[in-house]
């Protein structure tokens, strides 16, 4: 969706009360100003709902608050970068004991949500309750069912991150904002199914959308997939297969809203190949926008590239990078021997090795990086803009090898068809020719480990299935507490919220 405005029009209708740079409570009166004057015809309400979908793609305002964090803090990869106080953000990740209240990456994750939240009941209080002339019913419907896809994606993040957070669905007055409690997990799921429910409904949401002119926006595949995904993370097993097999169709062939496993595991990851049939919910960056250091959370391009990427490198392959979450040694044991190995994980000890290329080692460095994501030299931007910012690959949210093993895993749980379970394991698992293994829990987990590895998926596994604490004691993990990120110290200033347990 960025493509379709520049940042500065985005910016300008906010129209949440609140400035996108700024935290969830930090209120801003002119925007009320911009409010009252904006949605003054389909153009404007369009704007709005790219606004809206806008917060989804940022990387973070100077802590990088993306799925960089969630891999750091997994049993993939350890924090890195130049120095034990690099990456200071990672850093808390990499070791539980120094993340507290004031340090960590939690305040771009609830500013990024609320953002969202924050512009999505703008909208949808501008669909609901103010009519726009000439604005078609069937595009107003279609708006509308984006607005709550969105809103229930960004309070998805939020629920699982923070568990306790305020449950928002209407724009708040300014007095309003200092009155905000939090809302129970269970309400907030259940604003969440509802919202993906009455987005499904009817013809509202295309079953597909041309890629070229309009890829990114929300699908009714899309929507079934993250109610399923919300199922899930709730243990609501039956459900959340149904869901998923809503989406995902016959275990290796085309489903109803097209989607279809790629022969070539290494394609999914292309920056040349975006919106693929694998693809469920993808997140656009770009180099055409030559974004600058100005404020890096609403950059355009994608800054995780250079995160992975090996620091002051010389060598065939790869841009420099800054030396972020070096891979354990684990996990290369791990996929040593899979097919998908190579496509995973970038060996650059082994390019040193043969006098090929040189770098210099960060912090905890094994001398294996982040090979999905990598920052690679035939995509790198040579227009305006630095180009460690810039790099123009997208971020797959949600893949249909994820929601396969997603529906195998709930249909083992729920007690369901264990044949079809067997079937959706043993596709993903073919399609890099691998011979079939028996669908129980343990191999869905560890299929989901192998074929998701780096992508940021883990650590929110190992949290929902109760692994994490046995997992990740060496990185100083605690039972009761790490779970869920602190409530951002800020948030706590003059406002009833209340800290997570144990922070």
């Amino acid at each position: 969706m960025k493509r379709y405005l520049t940042l500065a029009t985005a910016s300008l209708i906010t129209a949440g009360f609140i400035s996108c740079g700024e935290s969830f409570l930090d209120v801003d009166p002119r925007a009320t100003q911009i409010e009252s004057n904006y949605y003054r015809n389909p153009q404007e309400v369009f704007n709005g709902l790219v606004a809206a979908y806008d917060p989804m793609g940022w990387e973070g305002k100077g802590t990088y608050g993306n799925f960089v964090s969630f891999v750091a803090g997994s049993d993939e990869a350890y924090s890195g970068g130049g120095s034990s106080s690099d990456l200071w953000y990672i850093q808390t990740l990499n070791d539980y004991r120094l993340l507290d209240p004031a340090n960590g990456p939690q305040l771009d994750f609830w500013t990024k949500g609320f953002t969202g939240v924050t512009r999505v009941n703008t909208l949808l209080n501008v669909l609901e309750q103010n009519p726009v002339e000439g604005l078609d019913e069937a595009v107003k419907a279609r708006y509308t069912a984006e607005a709550k896809f969105l809103r229930a994606y960004y309070y998805f993040d939020l629920v699982r991150i923070f568990e306790n957070v305020p449950l928002i669905t209407s724009p708040l007055s300014i007095n309003e904002f200092y009155e905000v409690t939090q809302a129970s997990p269970s309400d907030v799921y259940a604003q969440i199914e509802q919202d993906l429910r009455d987005a499904i409904a009817e013809q509202n949401l295309p079953d597909k959308v041309p890629a070229a002119t309009e890829g990114g926006r929300v699908t009714k595949g899309m929507a079934i997939a993250l109610l399923g995904k919300a199922l899930l993370y709730q243990e609501k097993w039956g459900e959340a297969a149904q869901n998923f097999a809503r989406v995902n169709g016959t275990p290796g062939g085309e489903s109803t809203y097209g989607y279809r496993l790629l022969d070539n595991y290494n394609d999914i990851f292309r920056p040349d190949n975006r919106f693929h049939s694998e693809s469920i919910h993808e997140i656009t960056h770009t180099s055409s926008a030559a974004s600058g250091w100005g404020n890096t959370s609403l950059v355009e391009g994608f800054i995780a590239s250079t995160m992975f990427g090996p620091r002051s490198y010389n060598g065939p392959t790869y841009y420099s990078g800054w030396g972020g979450c070096p891979i354990t040694p684990e996990l290369v044991s791990l996929l040593h021997f899979d097919p998908r190995y190579k496509t995973t994980i970038s060996d650059v000890d082994s390019l040193v090795e043969l006098g090929l290329a040189s770098y210099v080692p960060g912090y905890l460095n094994t001398g294996y990086f982040v090979n999905k994501f990598a920052p690679l030299q035939e995509f790198r931007n040579t227009g305006a803009g630095p180009a460690t910012i810039n790099y123009p690959q997208n971020y797959i949210e949600m893949r249909l090898a994820d929601t396969y093993l997603m529906e195998a895993e709930a249909l083992i749980e729920a007690g369901g068809d264990i044949t079809r379970a067997a079937a959706l394991l043993n596709a993903v698992r073919a399609r890099v020719g691998l011979e079939p293994v028996e669908a129980t829990l343990e191999n869905i987990h560890l299929e989901r480990r192998k074929e998701l590895a780096t992508e940021g998926h883990r650590w929110h596994d190992l949290v929902r299935t109760g692994q994490a604490a046995t997992v990740l004691q060496s990185k100083g993990f605690v039972a009761g507490k790490n779970e869920r990120l602190p409530i951002p110290l800020e948030e706590l200033t003059n406002t009833k919220l209340v800290q997570n347990p144990n922070y």
